[in-house]
């Protein structure tokens, strides 16, 4: 269990968070090198300095304030990583958020849950197998967590409304996408939980869906797939399960329906193939979650000189267009994480590379190809 943060140190995670060049993987890193959000923005100007760029531009206390302000006018509470209202499951993945916005009852999220996902343009049996799977989940004791997408995503909600469901949005908590999933976006609120690590007012892009994808997985023991194309956000949901060690479920389909081809290649590979609820139960009741560090925060204290500016030289030469994950980087060069976490703060710092969804890092386009 964590423990409760001060509202000055909340204030400056949320501006920290909010900052352009810095996600949850340098966020995570800045915390564990300066020990808290007020230390970390106290250094950062030096820091940048010291790296010769100004890739990372802190968002000001007035903004930071002023979200703050209009999350309480909208009955909208903040989780920070480390609390213990925070969703536990969530705090073990590589990159958890390291802010959550909640609309509705901050503690459903932390329930065991199980996230359904799938087609938008699913078929009417799709729909009717995502109600029931999701209406017997829900009888079991497990939460329902889904993106509030059309299809898929909106029936499991819709079938598990009576006991509550989570909603993880792309956007902030308070943007309704797509909008004839107001209706539903107001049920959900009343009786479970709207999840968004974004900020208030944003509307999502398209590269706003996989961070959200990573959200859905890490809450759940288990995602089940029902009804996806061969190259869909749902499959990006069942790679970011697999890779945070959670279940992959997937319902079978006819191979001359497009939408069931993703699905029956989950299979092939090893997703568990089910028929019905049974089916999933039976494979969670022995599934166990990974654990986080008791802060949220691994600890990862390092700094760089002298020799160490080179070891970030070759970090950077392992480093292509093509996300690669940390653990990959720690395995080739043989360090230890600290060493590692160490030198990719200093290449994003320095504006050499830029985290992404999962763990991974990408060399910037600013670093070249050298």
């Amino acid at each position: 269990m964590g423990t409760p943060i001060t509202t000055d140190e909340k204030l400056a995670r949320l501006r920290l968070i909010r900052s352009r060049g810095i996600g949850p993987l340098t966020f995570a890193q800045l915390m564990a090198r300066t020990g808290s959000a007020l230390a970390a923005i106290e250094a950062l100007p030096e820091m940048i300095r010291a790296a010769g760029r100004k890739s990372i531009l802190l968002a000001s206390r007035e903004s930071a304030e002023a979200e703050w302000a209009a999350a309480a006018r909208l009955g909208i509470e903040f989780l920070f990583l480390g609390e213990p209202d925070y969703p536990q499951p969530l705090s073990a993945i590589a990159d958890p958020p390291p802010v959550l916005s909640v609309r509705g009852r901050s503690d459903v999220p932390s329930r065991r849950c199980v996230a359904i996902v799938g087609a938008r343009k699913a078929s009417a049996a799709g729909l009717t197998l995502a109600r029931r799977f999701a209406a017997e989940l829900t009888e079991a004791g497990f939460v329902v967590v889904s993106g509030l997408a059309r299809g898929i995503d909106g029936a499991a909600h819709q079938g598990a409304l009576q006991r509550g469901t989570v909603a993880v949005l792309a956007g902030g908590a308070d943007s309704i996408y797509p909008s004839e999933h107001q209706k539903l976006y107001g049920e959900i609120a009343e009786s479970g939980a709207i999840l968004s690590e974004q900020p208030l007012g944003l509307t999502a892009k398209a590269r706003d869906f996989p961070k959200r994808n990573r959200i859905v997985s890490g809450l759940s023991a288990g995602v089940v797939i029902i009804e996806a194309a061969e190259r869909s956000g749902t499959l990006i949901t069942a790679r970011l399960a697999s890779e945070q060690g959670r279940e992959v479920f997937a319902v079978p389909g006819s191979p001359l329906d497009e939408r069931s081809r993703g699905a029956n290649a989950l299979i092939r590979n090893g997703a568990t193939l089910v028929q019905d609820t049974a089916d999933i139960l039976a494979e969670l009741e022995h599934a166990r979650l990974p654990e986080a560090a008791p802060s949220g925060f691994a600890d990862e204290n390092g700094e760089l000189s002298g020799s160490e500016e080179s070891f970030a030289e070759e970090v950077l030469g392992l480093l292509g267009y093509v996300p690669t994950h940390r653990d990959v980087l720690i395995r080739e060069t043989g360090a230890p994480p600290a060493a590692v976490a160490a030198a990719l703060l200093d290449l994003v710092l320095s504006g050499k590379a830029e985290e992404t969804t999962g763990g991974g890092y990408v060399r910037s386009a600013e670093a070249g190809s050298r």
